[in-house]
């Protein structure tokens, strides 16, 4: 006999959204359900319609087969879909899992509802139960629940299938960028009812205090019997006492036998606000009565109390226009997919709010149900974003009414779990979906049931900014010129926020100016804000030896962004597949361990809620630049670093400041009139535990310049000749490689897709050769001239070596031609022998920075271990570089070594990698870190930009043609 579930072939029919699937609802059933997590019974089939044979395996619930050890292993592609088929087809070749498991429903529920919640299945569910069809499900990041009460008995014991088809007509509109998986990814629970139920709460929380709560009540046997009433209760106290009341007449047309409703109407005095800086909650459990008052349901909510609206071109949160300081993130983790535990959710908002960052777009589909518990706790204003996205053919979707159902439901559904979370402050439509009749469509649906928030879809702002007919209130851009959006604040025709979607995109080595970013949106009326793409590197954690994913047993297997030995961080390509998008899939603001890239301290010192604004003579201005809250709850410690290698420091008492305010403080100490250069550092802390972070976390560390370095001297003529081989290259005893000039770096990920890396090639800036023009001896000083040919081009070369008193100062001049307009780097490259294992340095840190990415690494002295330095980016490039860099020592064990003093702050990296080296591979695990150190001083490096997609640095960060000076000094410790 032919299933039936099976006979309508759900996965290539987009008119089937689901059957048997219960209508979703925002009442929490987690809590007292029956958890069915853990292992079960597991087929891998070729295709929904092949037979089930009679040998199993196991699987893990939840988890995707595709890092369970199965052959159907992860596929990474951006845009294009991972098969040839036109929407709304399927491949023929479609791996579909069957989980069995016994099913023993607790004889204590006899006569009450039972419901089973499959959290998330990728992409088409079927249901059976005993063989008996149930229902079919298809949005992989929605929740599924099918009413069992007709196929099973408490008391005794049935067979549950799930079978899961990979592939199907939802597939083409699920094409977001990330990995392909399949499999149950979301917990699996059975839950009972009385009969008599709670289908439904709507709760709207305002910030004047005004509350009001809409019950839809069903009774499973059909009929709703008669004297059922509601009540509730905020933080234990009981609002009916002081509420008005409703239940509707039979007579109201909203109401029928089969459904009722309920409202409560209630005020709270003086009610605290909620905020992303003062997440305010409160507790309501609303309870469903019998007539003879015994309590039949019930339902829980935090409840925050906040309002959302637009008012001409400000978002205001509680009549406040607030900055979105905002960051993409997918559900993911580098062992298990898709598959998300509370602790690692959490995990991710404490790293998120600890380095700035307010705001959460959950790209491209709702995620988890506890991460939006957690942004209410927390405190993120969350863009909740419809699982829609079809970009690989999303012209022709958009305007399809075949797949009209489905935007109506993905959206629809997404607004009724979500709607009373106070974190939720816009809906999103999708996400690379073109624009079209089906948007429309479901943007209807939701000014209609949720009139409280404003709604955003990049797709529709694209058609203009300021166009009022679209279904986007907001102008949310994606990628765009930074002048652009400027110019559109100061055009006088800009009539909605604009808040970026995407902006500052974080492949590898990237978020070059950032803080130039910041600088314009804070200072222009109209911008306000944006998400950064985006919070992971999807690395999956992968074994070298046999090309298969680690799955759930590699716990331990890697720290600090970095993968054990015989391991490495997959990206596309990386599991045998033909078709893929390469590292693209590597481009957070984190490494897959959540390790903070050095990006991270970028944005949390562009974020500070404390800022420095100006010296003067009676003081330090400081500044709250927050929305909503004092500075009671930081404190800080001044810290005064002088360039003769003394820090000062003490305690910071920090002014009363509502927000916006700014007041002077007294210089904390004095300053030494010695000392040379001097910069004084507020470094700020939490003054009490947070829920996101314990007393003593750094928040942020604004700093000032007091004084200005003193002209330096040009070391005397003194000491030995110096020594040069028959190339006129330096002969130096701790050196293995004579400096030379370097106009090359490995390419970042944003050199290499943005094509300027294609460009540097082309010219021939990986292969310069040298040759020796001119070598000139006098007593204490060696004058080389060295012309360096690329493939169009020739740098002339001069370096200058003179003896000084205890070492050797170098100056050099390189004169770059005209056709050599954008290079990556001018400067000097040397290597050192081995042994010198520390560096200790004058100049931001410690962390890296580069030109256009500097705002978050303060001037100090700094002190890290050469191999520390390194930044282990997924693909290797150019990394670790050091900016602003005043001199530096390189030291072994016993303290000797070598000391170089610069001109003025140069761009610096030491690092065990020449550029070749990183060049030359594709992972980690395939370089080998050479003995000595590699060094390169630059007169001027490129800015980082984000080309990779987006835009790339401006035109200032570029290293153009023509005469670059740079001298420094070298001398043995």
């Amino acid at each position: 006999m032919t299933d039936p579930l099976v006979a309508v072939r759900p996965w290539e029919a987009p008119e089937v959204t689901s059957w048997g699937r219960l209508p979703m609802n925002a009442v929490d059933r987690r809590p007292g359900a029956l958890s069915l997590d853990g292992e079960w019974r597991f087929q891998l089939l070729p295709a929904p319609d092949a037979a089930v044979v009679g040998t199993w395996s196991t699987a893990h619930v939840p988890g995707a087969w595709t890092l369970q050890d199965t052959d159907d292993r992860p596929q990474y592609t951006n845009v294009r879909m991972p098969f040839a088929e036109f929407p709304p087809q399927a491949p023929a070749a479609n791996p579909t899992g069957v989980y069995e498991r016994e099913l023993d429903v607790p004889a204590d529920w006899a006569g009450r509802r039972v419901v089973l919640q499959v959290g998330a299945a990728e992409s088409v569910l079927l249901v059976h139960v005993d063989g008996r069809p149930v229902g079919i499900s298809k949005d992989s990041h929605l929740a599924a629940e099918f009413d069992l009460t007709e196929v099973v008995r408490p008391g005794e014991r049935s067979v549950l299938r799930l079978t899961v088809v990979k592939w199907s007509d939802a597939s083409h509109i699920e094409d977001q960028d990330h990995w392909w998986h399949g499999g149950i990814t979301r917990p699996v629970l059975l839950y009972a009812t009385d009969p008599l139920y709670l289908a439904d709460v709507t709760v709207r929380a305002r910030r004047d205090g005004g509350l009001r709560v809409d019950c839809a009540v069903r009774d499973h046997d059909g009929a709703l019997p008669d004297g059922w009433y509601v009540t509730g209760d905020l933080d234990g106290e009981l609002l009916a006492q002081d509420a008005e009341f409703d239940r509707f007449n039979a007579e109201d047309d909203r109401v029928s036998d089969f459904l009722g409703e309920a409202r409560i109407h209630a005020t709270v005095p003086e009610a605290r606000t909620w905020n992303a800086e003062q997440p305010e909650l409160y507790g309501l459990t609303v309870r469903l009565h019998r007539a003879d008052g015994t309590v039949a349901d019930t339902s829980y909510h935090r409840v925050g109390f906040r309002d959302v609206e637009i008012a001409g071109r400000d978002l205001l949160v509680n009549g406040e226009r607030v900055f979105i300081r905002g960051v993409n993130r997918h559900d993911f983790h580098p062992l298990t997919g898709r598959t998300v535990s509370y602790d690692d959710m959490r995990a991710d908002l404490v790293v998120l709010k600890r380095f700035g960052f307010n705001a959460i777009r959950t790209s491209h589909y709702p995620n988890d149900p506890a991460l939006y518990d957690l942004a209410d706790e927390l405190g993120f204003y969350v863009v909740d974003e419809a699982d829609i996205e079809s970009h690989d053919h999303a012209h022709e979707i958009a305007d399809d009414p075949r797949h009209l159902n489905a935007f109506v439901d993905r959206v629809s559904r997404m607004v009724l779990r979500d709607k009373n979370h106070p974190s939720v402050i816009i809906w999103s439509l999708g996400n690379e979906s073109d624009y079209g009749a089906n948007h429309d469509a479901a943007a209807g649906w939701v000014r209609r049931h949720d009139p409280t928030r404003p709604i955003q879809y990049e797709g529709a702002a694209k058609r203009g900014w300021a166009d009022p007919h679209v279904a986007s209130d907001i102008a949310c851009p994606m990628y765009a010129p930074l002048e652009d959006c400027v110019a559109h604040a100061l055009s006088g025709e800009q009539t909605k926020p604009l808040i970026e979607c995407e902006y500052s995109h974080a492949m590898g080595n990237s978020n070059g100016t950032l803080a130039d970013h910041w600088a314009a949106i804070e200072s222009t009326p109209g911008l306000q804000g944006g998400f950064i793409w985006e919070f992971w590197d999807h690395g999956i954690l992968q074994r070298v030896s046999d090309g298969r994913p680690v799955g759930r047993t590699g716990a331990g297997l890697y720290d600090n962004g970095v993968a054990s030995p015989g391991h490495r961080w997959a990206y596309g390509g990386d599991f045998g597949e033909a078709l893929h998008d390469g590292a693209f899939v590597a481009d957070g603001m984190v490494f897959p361990d959540r390790t903070p890239k050095p990006a991270m301290y970028e944005h949390r010192e562009i974020a500070a809620p404390v800022r420095i604004r100006c010296f003067r003579h009676e003081g330090i201005v400081l500044a709250n630049h927050q929305h909503f809250r004092g500075l009671d709850w930081l404190t800080g410690t001044w810290e005064l670093a002088l360039a003769d290698g003394r820090t000062l420091t003490g305690p910071a008492e920090l002014p009363e400041l509502c927000p916006g305010e700014t007041a002077a403080v007294p210089l904390p100490f004095e300053v030494p009139a010695d000392g040379g250069e001097a910069w004084l550092t507020l470094r700020v802390t939490t003054a009490a535990d947070q829920a996101w972070a314990p007393a003593g976390t750094e928040i942020c560390a604004p700093q000032i310049r007091i004084r200005a370095a003193d002209t330096p001297r040009r070391p005397v003529p003194a000491g030995p000749a110096v020594e040069v081989d028959g190339e006129g290259l330096l002969l130096h005893p701790l050196l293995t490689a004579a400096p030379a000039l370097s106009l090359w770096r490995a390419p970042t990920d944003n050199d290499e897709l943005g094509g300027t890396a294609r460009r540097w090639r082309a010219w021939g800036l990986d292969s310069l050769v040298r040759k020796v023009v001119s070598l000139h001896h006098e007593q204490d000083q060696v004058t080389v001239v060295a012309e360096y040919a690329g493939t169009t081009g020739v740098v002339r070369h001069r370096q200058e070596f003179t003896a000084v008193e205890g070492g050797i100062r170098v100056d050099e001049l390189a004169e770059v031609p005209e056709e050599f307009d954008d290079v990556a780097r001018v400067g000097s490259v040397f290597e050192t022998v081995a042994g010198l294992d520390l560096l200790e340095w004058f100049g931001q840190g410690p962390w890296e920075s580069y030109p256009d990415r500097a705002a978050g690494a303060p001037v100090g002295h700094h002190l890290v271990p050469v191999d520390e330095l390194f930044t282990p980016y997924l693909r290797p490039q150019e990394s670790g570089g050091r900016h602003g860099v005043r001199r530096f020592t390189l030291s072994a064990p016993d303290a000797t070594g070598l000391a170089v003093e610069l001109d003025e702050p140069r761009q610096v990296s030491v690092t065990r990698y020449r550029a070749e080296d990183l060049t030359a591979v594709t992972h980690h695990d395939q370089l080998v870190p050479r003995a000595g150190c590699v060094v390169h001083i630059d007169a001027a490096h490129r800015g980082l930009g984000t080309a990779s997609c987006g835009p790339d640095t401006f035109p200032s960060y570029l290293v153009a043609p023509g005469v670059h000076r740079w001298s420094w000094t070298l001398r043995v410790r």
